[in-house]
């Protein structure tokens, strides 16, 4: 019983501190991050830095005093597709306006939309351009090249044409195509009659101007991303490039040579970029950031991609096709673009963690419920029902160990009594014990084990899907990814002031903590003192901590916490075995006795 309780603790206490990290380390992290964010935001800003790589044509920018002024610094062909809203701006034929018609700032959906991409010369620049390297630059389209477009609007059923004469005999031209999703499909083409051949290297690359807001969270990866063929995905965060970068004169980064399928971009929580070559040729790629020429000067961090050399001859034409995909991490969209369109491995935009094989059934359950239901919510309790049936063997057999241990609990007192002085005779004596009554000492921890490889993989689901943000359960909870909006310390929103976030502890995590302490005060009161103690605020220590994670997440394992106590209780009295839950209640209304 001694090493049965001394595992549990030692389960717990694990479980606490990975807890206790994310709610007194993370989460004040986080909001120092915000501020440094904040600060450096509001700092003037004149330069974008130097280009990173070749061909990026990264003159020098003077920063808009707004959004809407920076966009109207070019003329620019409307895109209206049906996710997608925005402009490319014929200056540069940069895709700098992304907004996504499905997602806004808040669960209102009188919100803003969700702006992916925006101007270099605005605040928090993003966006893609791309182009060729090879002859002079002055023959080659640049960031201040005004292209001519033959439609004034992109949608799935009208693509665009860009283009634009050097004057020296070659023509760009660039078609650009929309689904309905977030996928661009470019396709660049060169026609020479300048009477010379021409070798030119076609490029694309995403940029972003300064260091962006992140979660800074240790299970969510946001930045810079790829996968380079047989090297796979490679994920490098903005202070890993940076680290890359001070190792390097040139500001290269990090390279990644000759690889045949794959993609290199950007990932935020919910929202990400990528530049995709063609699968079937080799393609080079660098991760990077340019050092700032001074404190006020902006980081900017790119991918750049480049495809084999194109030979144009005399009087010919060529044309490369390279994709860009804007938008949200959409698990059935980027498992379809992975399938249908080839990319390799495009479902890795979303981070899935080590454990991949439990998150990704897991989240393939609840979306497949949730099709049924409508309701994420439901569809976590049935799963979690689901899972207490899978392993209800064996959560049989551990509560029926659990039951022998406290019909055999008199025997056990003896035994140490007995052998008080002689450790090793008592746990030889209570080892024939375990073997006479056929009891497993370790078969009590078994559900805790099962729930908590679960309880991480939900938490992993709910923290990266986008499917889970703003998705309602009922009553107040609007949004199953983010944590109960109420909070005791006003009444559950009664009295009329806001409650810090440190105090935010909502109904879920309360009926949460009840129902760990019901489940705690089924079994009998632990002899020694600590370990009362321990056990005793356990489900307070609880509580604090899992007000701050996902609702989904506390209603999971409050529901799972009622079902363990009506399975361990409905075993209990099938053995024979005494409940503890109301002689612990009522030993704790009474008033100690003085002694003495």
């Amino acid at each position: 019983m001694q090493d049965q309780k001394n595992l549990i603790i030692a389960i717990s206490l694990s479980l606490a501190i990975l807890l206790g990290w994310n709610y007194f380390y993370a989460a004040p992290k986080l909001d120092q991050q915000k501020k440094v964010v904040e600060t450096a935001q509001t700092q003037p800003a004149t330069e974008a830095g130097k280009p990173v790589t070749p061909g990026s044509a990264g003159a020098d920018i003077t920063l808009a005093p707004t959004r809407e002024a920076a966009l109207s610094a070019s003329p620019r062909v409307t895109i209206d597709s049906e996710k997608i809203r925005g402009s490319i701006a014929l200056k540069g034929a940069d895709f700098d306006d992304i907004a996504l018609k499905d997602y806004h700032e808040t669960v209102s959906k009188s919100s803003p939309n969700i702006i992916v991409f925006t101007p270099p010369s605005s605040k928090d620049g993003y966006f893609a351009r791309f182009g060729w390297l090879g002859i002079s630059p002055n023959d080659l389209p640049s960031a201040s090249t005004v292209w001519t477009a033959d439609a004034p609007k992109l949608t799935e059923k009208t693509p665009v044409t860009l283009s634009w004469d050097n004057g020296k005999g070659v023509v760009f031209k660039r078609k650009i195509a929309v689904d309905e999703d977030y996928m661009f499909t470019v396709t660049d083409s060169v026609e020479n009659k300048s009477g010379q051949e021409l070798k030119l290297t076609p490029y694309g690359f995403i940029r972003r101007v300064g260091t962006p807001h992140t979660e800074g969270y240790y299970i969510l990866h946001e930045g810079l991303l790829g996968v380079f063929g047989e090297q796979g995905l490679k994920e490098l965060t903005y202070a890993n490039i940076e680290k890359e970068a001070a190792l390097s004169a040139t500001d290269k980064g990090k390279d990644f040579k000759a690889s045949q399928g794959g993609w290199a971009g950007f990932t935020d929580k919910y929202w990400a970029s990528a530049i995709v070559p063609q699968q079937n040729v080799s393609f080079d790629a660098t991760l990077s950031m340019a050092t700032p020429a001074t404190n006020t000067t902006p980081k900017i961090y790119q991918t750049f991609v480049t495809q084999p050399v194109a030979t144009v001859a005399p009087n010919s034409t060529t044309e490369v096709t390279t994709r860009l995909f804007v938008g949200a991490k959409e698990v059935n969209t980027l498992s379809d673009y992975e399938s249908k369109l080839g990319i390799k491995q495009f479902k890795l935009l979303i981070d899935w963690g080590w454990f991949w094989f439990i998150t990704q059934p897991l989240f393939r359950l609840l979306d497949l419920i949730f099709k049924f239901t409508g309701n994420f919510g439901v569809a976590i309790l049935i799963v979690t029902v689901m899972v207490k049936a899978v392993f209800y063997p064996l959560a049989n057999k551990s509560y029926a160990s659990m039951a022998k241990m406290k019909a055999v609990q008199p025997q056990m007192t003896m035994i140490r009594e007995r052998y008080a002085d002689d450790r090793m005779k008592q746990q030889q004596e209570m080892m024939e014990l375990y073997k006479k009554e056929k009891i497993n000492p370790l078969a009590g921890c078994l559900p805790i084990l099962i729930q908590i490889p679960v309880f991480f993989a939900l938490y992993k689901v709910l923290f990266v899907t986008i499917e889970m943000r703003h998705a309602p359960f009922f009553g107040w909870i609007k949004d199953l990814a983010a944590p109960d909006p109420t909070s005791i310390f006003n009444l559950f929103g009664l009295l009329p002031f806001a409650v810090p976030a440190f105090l935010l502890i909502g109904i879920w995590p309360i009926i949460m903590g009840f129902t760990m302490f019901v489940q705690m005060k089924m079994n009998p009161e632990p002899t020694d003192p600590i370990q009362k103690t321990m056990f005793t605020w356990m489900p307070v220590i609880f509580t604090f901590m899992l007000a701050s994670f996902p609702a989904g997440l506390v209603i999971y394992w409050s529901w799972n916490n009622f079902l363990s106590i009506l399975q361990q209780y409905a075993i209990m009295k099938k053995q024979g075995v005494k409940v503890e839950l109301w002689d612990n209640l009522r030993s704790m209304t009474k008033r100690p006795t003085k002694s003495g």
